[in-house]
Protein backbone atom coordinates (compact mmCIF):
# COMPACT_ATOMS: atom_id res chain seq x y z
CA UNK A 1 0.00 0.00 0.00
CA UNK A 2 1.43 3.33 -0.59
CA UNK A 3 2.17 5.73 2.10
CA UNK A 4 0.00 8.95 1.83
CA UNK A 5 1.71 12.31 2.05
CA UNK A 6 1.34 13.87 5.76
CA UNK A 7 2.16 17.17 7.56
CA UNK A 8 2.77 18.03 10.66
CA UNK A 9 0.59 19.61 13.21
CA UNK A 10 1.12 21.19 16.71
CA UNK A 11 -0.87 22.54 18.96
CA UNK A 12 -0.95 23.26 22.72
CA UNK A 13 -3.40 21.55 24.48
CA UNK A 14 -4.29 21.68 28.04
CA UNK A 15 -2.30 19.15 30.16
CA UNK A 16 -4.93 17.62 31.58
CA UNK A 17 -6.23 16.70 27.69
CA UNK A 18 -2.94 15.64 26.95
CA UNK A 19 -2.71 13.08 29.99
CA UNK A 20 -6.12 11.54 29.02
CA UNK A 21 -4.98 11.07 25.15
CA UNK A 22 -1.65 9.40 26.87
CA UNK A 23 -4.23 7.30 28.67
CA UNK A 24 -6.58 6.50 26.11
CA UNK A 25 -2.87 5.62 24.04
CA UNK A 26 -2.10 3.20 26.42
CA UNK A 27 -5.15 1.82 27.01
CA UNK A 28 -5.72 1.07 23.45
CA UNK A 29 -1.81 -0.03 22.51
CA UNK A 30 -1.87 2.64 19.70
CA UNK A 31 0.41 5.83 19.50
CA UNK A 32 -0.58 9.37 20.68
CA UNK A 33 -0.60 10.42 16.82
CA UNK A 34 -3.29 7.53 16.32
CA UNK A 35 -5.81 8.91 18.91
CA UNK A 36 -5.20 12.54 17.73
CA UNK A 37 -5.65 11.58 14.35
CA UNK A 38 -8.73 9.74 15.11
CA UNK A 39 -10.31 12.99 16.70
CA UNK A 40 -9.52 15.50 14.37
CA UNK A 41 -11.25 12.78 11.34
CA UNK A 42 -14.45 12.44 13.81
CA UNK A 43 -14.71 16.03 14.25
CA UNK A 44 -13.81 16.86 10.97
CA UNK A 45 -16.52 14.60 9.50
CA UNK A 46 -19.05 15.74 11.95
CA UNK A 47 -18.40 19.55 10.80
CA UNK A 48 -18.60 18.74 7.39
CA UNK A 49 -22.11 17.49 7.93
CA UNK A 50 -22.68 20.01 9.93
CA UNK A 51 -22.33 22.00 7.46
CA UNK A 52 -24.24 20.42 4.36
CA UNK A 53 -27.26 20.17 6.80
CA UNK A 54 -26.92 24.25 7.21
CA UNK A 55 -26.94 24.66 3.72
CA UNK A 56 -29.49 22.74 2.78
CA UNK A 57 -31.84 23.88 5.62
CA UNK A 58 -30.49 27.54 4.05
CA UNK A 59 -31.58 26.46 0.58
CA UNK A 60 -35.20 25.31 1.82
CA UNK A 61 -35.81 28.40 3.70
CA UNK A 62 -34.74 30.48 0.21
CA UNK A 63 -37.11 28.01 -1.40
CA UNK A 64 -39.81 28.96 0.99
CA UNK A 65 -40.29 25.43 2.57
CA UNK A 66 -41.16 27.02 6.10
CA UNK A 67 -43.24 26.76 8.86
CA UNK A 68 -44.84 29.84 10.34
CA UNK A 69 -43.83 30.19 13.82
CA UNK A 70 -47.20 30.88 15.19
CA UNK A 71 -48.35 27.57 13.36
CA UNK A 72 -45.28 25.79 15.04
CA UNK A 73 -46.41 27.47 18.05
CA UNK A 74 -50.05 26.86 18.00
CA UNK A 75 -49.32 22.95 17.64
CA UNK A 76 -46.85 22.92 20.55
CA UNK A 77 -49.69 23.99 22.77
CA UNK A 78 -52.30 22.05 21.53
CA UNK A 79 -50.03 19.17 23.01
CA UNK A 80 -51.16 17.91 26.21
CA UNK A 81 -49.04 16.64 29.20
CA UNK A 82 -50.57 12.82 28.62
CA UNK A 83 -49.93 12.28 24.90
CA UNK A 84 -53.41 12.63 23.62
CA UNK A 85 -52.69 15.54 21.93
CA UNK A 86 -52.10 15.78 18.08
CA UNK A 87 -49.72 12.95 16.73
CA UNK A 88 -46.17 14.97 15.77
CA UNK A 89 -45.55 15.29 12.05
Amino acid sequence: MAQAETRVLTAHVPLLMAEKIDQMASRLDRSRGWIMKQALSAWIDQEEERHRLTCEAMAEVDAGQVIDHQAVQAWAESLTADGSGPASR
